[in-house]
């Protein structure tokens, strides 16, 4: 590709891409109601508290939002084991795979978590503009406090629900993989690569369902 052809994708791809985000995640939205409304009532009725879960996460260009997930632990939960988890990945290059026995998470939550349900509510946040469909994973603010200079690039674009490390690393990678596929997705981002990746989800999610 041509600098030139390069500057003329980097100037519609934004206003292309954020079409897409809108236009898909609205109609996931619409089709994905009643699959919500029965998680929903699965949350309520396997344990106390809200069916949502709002969590700190950190954006774009460092910038803090509450990102939207069925509530999959029980409520209140203490995230001190967790913090220490991440820690040993961020810093000893663990492959990044969530806690085993997590003994914070619920009956229904495991299942949620296994399909991948518990993220349709992001499709809330793709509609306001805190997340795109695709993109790098939203970092949780303790994970970016022990980040080094070269991880922040992976914070030059909205974070997505899905991403180049779901489909080509999810299980496998480490941190240092991972910022990797990140890094490569900011820099050959395009409809294609986002579409491609969007295409590729449902099946990564199948593979990586005994892992997670």
């Amino acid at each position: 590709m041509t600098t030139a052809s390069q500057a003329s994708v980097a100037e519609w791809y934004p206003v292309a891409g954020r079409a897409l985000d809108v236009v898909v995640a609205a109609m996931l939205l619409v089709l994905a109601l009643p699959l919500l409304a029965a998680c929903a009532l699965a949350v309520r009725l396997d344990s106390p508290g809200p069916v949502l879960f709002r969590q700190e996460r950190i954006g774009r260009r460092g910038a803090a939002f509450h990102m939207l997930k069925l509530r999959s632990m029980s409520a209140g939960a203490d995230d001190a084991a967790h913090r220490r988890h991440v820690r040993r990945l961020v810093r000893h290059g663990e492959p990044w795979v969530p806690m085993d026995h997590d003994p914070r998470v619920t009956r229904v939550g495991r299942f949620l978590r296994a399909s991948g349900l518990d993220e349709l509510p992001q499709l809330w946040n793709v509609l306001r503009g805190d997340m795109s469909l695709v993109g790098p994973r939203p970092a949780l603010p303790y994970e970016t406090a022990w980040y080094e200079a070269r991880h922040i690039g992976r914070q030059a674009v909205r974070p997505g629900i899905t991403g180049l490390w779901q489909v080509d690393g999810r299980g496998t990678a480490d941190f240092e993989d991972m910022i990797r596929l990140d890094l490569e997705y900011v820099e050959r981002r395009s409809l294609l690569l986002d579409l491609s990746i969007l295409a590729r989800t449902p099946m990564a999610v199948l593979r990586s369902r005994d892992r997670f």
